[in-house]
């Protein structure tokens, strides 16, 4: 197959074009404009909550539901060290203290590890939980790659702490959980924030864009102001609080109406590619494929293939550069952010799954334009050179 098959790109079937023109047609191009409006009721009436502010990115959706808790610098904030760094990057904009807790078999926060934290190295007095002499105010949960977090555990404890959980769902919009006390709630829509991403490579994009939403609607219409520069009367410019510019403009907003209308049938893709590739590598002796949680029903945003350590030793970047050459573009999980240079002097707790997974996991195509041929030919060349690798 001489076609290149890239990892994950954005998917234009549907009113994109229509949508944008009309915004164009309208001059409604900038921060403002009734695509935006639109786009905000399509995401609540699509997650079943009451309120969403569309924003500039996931990053600063991330941001706004930090500032919204009241995390300010010499707080500690409870993150996870297997996620891409944007997730822990606005700790740090707001000079607050990440503390990174391990993650468990669903590469999402380990709710067993996080209790412990809070137990043997935290004080309670009732009130505030203390870590040395700081107030531990708040916990980054991320959905890594569309994989639930287990939410019931992780919200007891943050309730049993008084701590503010925010769900990073940037990679998990549409999973939802099909059973259990949280049966029918959607990633984004449990834990006090939901932290959205519409990048290029996610389920839906609007180029770049994200959204973030909250378990109380008036809490959702403050985020709103305080995204748009926080004005407080805006025809005569008085601001009372300080702002950001981390509005969405219209003309990402009209992408992102027309990539609503085409997500249940993208998730329906991802969710059938998935079960083709877990077929083709069923019973694979070199790698497995990652499943996803049970009671669950997963984006599946990506997939994750597991390789076997103990029989495959060349290195990631061999693999990824091997395949490259056959036309397949592949990743690597991420490095672990403890071990990036900003992060090197933080606290880690009991770091033992994200480093395991992160020497192991390879991510491979999963747009949702894929064809049949492409994941078949896909899954032959990666267990070929698997294969090859371990008994060269």
């Amino acid at each position: 197959m001489s076609k290149f098959i890239p990892l994950s790109i954005p998917n234009f079937e549907g009113n994109e074009r229509k949508y944008v023109d009309d915004a164009i047609d309208q001059g409604w191009v900038s921060t403002g404009g009734a695509y935006i409006t639109k786009l905000e009721e399509e995401l609540a009436k699509f997650l079943h909550t009451d309120n969403v502010a569309a924003c500039q990115s996931g990053t600063s959706a991330l941001h706004l539901s930090l500032v919204q808790a009241g995390v300010k610098p010499g707080d500690v904030v409870l993150v996870p060290p297997l996620t891409f760094i944007a997730a822990v990057n606005p700790v740090k904009y707001q000079f607050a203290t990440p503390v990174f807790i391990d993650c468990d078999n669903s590469f999402c926060m380990d709710p067993v590890k996080l209790a412990s934290f809070c137990e043997e190295e935290c004080a309670w007095d009732g009130t505030v939980l203390k870590y040395k002499d700081a107030d531990v105010k708040a916990v980054v949960v991320v959905h890594v790659f569309g994989n639930m977090a287990d939410m019931e555990a992780i919200m007891d404890i943050a309730d049993k702490y008084s701590l503010k959980v925010i769900e990073d769902s940037t990679e998990a919009l549409g999973t939802h959980y099909t059973e259990g006390k949280y049966a029918g709630r959607y990633a984004g829509t449990i834990g006090h924030f939901g932290a959205f991403s519409f990048n290029g490579n996610k389920i839906i994009t609007t180029g770049g864009g994200g959204a973030v939403t909250s378990n109380d609607p008036k809490v959702v219409d403050h985020i709103r102001f305080l995204s748009t520069q926080a004005k407080t009367d805006p025809h005569f410019y008085i601001h009372d609080e300080v702002g950001f510019n981390y509005r969405m403009t219209n003309l990402q907003a009209a992408l992102g109406v027309a990539q609503m209308e085409e997500l249940p049938e993208f998730i329906r893709r991802k969710q059938a590619n998935y079960e083709l590739y877990k077929e083709l590598f069923d019973g694979f002796e070199y790698g497995k494929l990652m499943p996803f949680r049970e009671g669950t029903s997963s984006n599946k945003w990506f997939y994750s293939l597991n390789i076997d350590r103990e029989k495959v030793t060349a290195s990631m970047r061999d693999i990824i550069l091997s395949l490259r050459e056959k036309g397949i573009e592949t990743r690597a999980i991420w490095g672990l952010i403890n071990e990036q240079k900003p992060y090197q002097g933080e606290v880690n707790y009991k770091l033992e799954k994200a480093p395991y997974y992160a020497e192991r996991i390879l991510n491979i195509p999963a747009s949702t334009q894929i064809t049949e041929e492409e994941i078949r030919y896909v899954a032959d060349e990666v267990k070929q050179l698997l294969e090859k690798l371990a008994n060269g």
